[in-house]
């Protein structure tokens, strides 16, 4: 699945939206989460022929990256969220300051599949991006982001063929 990500970068991609907050606010309420998760979800729907069953779908998906992001988030600093799209993915990317590795269990990888968070993740978070990609068919992983932050990536295919 890295392998198929990898391939890719957003210079290849049409950006579609950008969300900034800073990330003392996105963390003061719980349901920002769901908000945002709505708000991508429904752009992430764009464009197909049944953009409802689409969104609706990866919905389940994006919330569960953004709540993985809320969970890690804590430095002081402002947290993106941006979607992209090419002819065969939509990729969503969430980046942000990362917390003491200790605290949240995250690391500093440089580049790490689902199937190698193991050591970037806490047990939980490595079962649940190995879940979400299969689940997904997406290419999910977490990269560095300049010296002091990280970035969650999943590219998920455009097709509507979900089983």
């Amino acid at each position: 699945m890295e392998e198929d990500a990898s391939g890719f970068d957003d210079h290849a991609l049409a950006p579609m939206v950008s969300l900034e907050l800073n990330v003392a606010m996105f963390k003061s309420q719980w349901q920002f989460c769901d908000r945002i998760t709505e708000y991508l979800s429904d752009i992430l729907g764009q464009g197909h022929s049944d953009p409802a069953r689409y969104s609706n779908f990866l919905s389940v998906a994006a919330n569960e990256l953004i709540e993985l992001a809320f969970r890690s988030t804590g430095e002081p600093g402002r947290i993106s969220f941006s979607l992209y799209r090419s002819a065969t993915l939509n990729r969503l990317r969430i980046a942000f300051a990362r917390e003491d590795r200790e605290s949240t269990g995250l690391r500093s990888g440089e580049r790490q599949s689902p199937q190698s968070a193991g050591s970037e993740l806490k047990p939980d978070g490595a079962i649940l991006l190995s879940d979400l990609a299969t689940i997904f068919r997406a290419a999910i992983r977490i990269e560095k982001n300049g010296a002091q932050g990280l970035q969650i990536i999943a590219d998920f295919p455009s097709a509507e063929d979900f089983q």
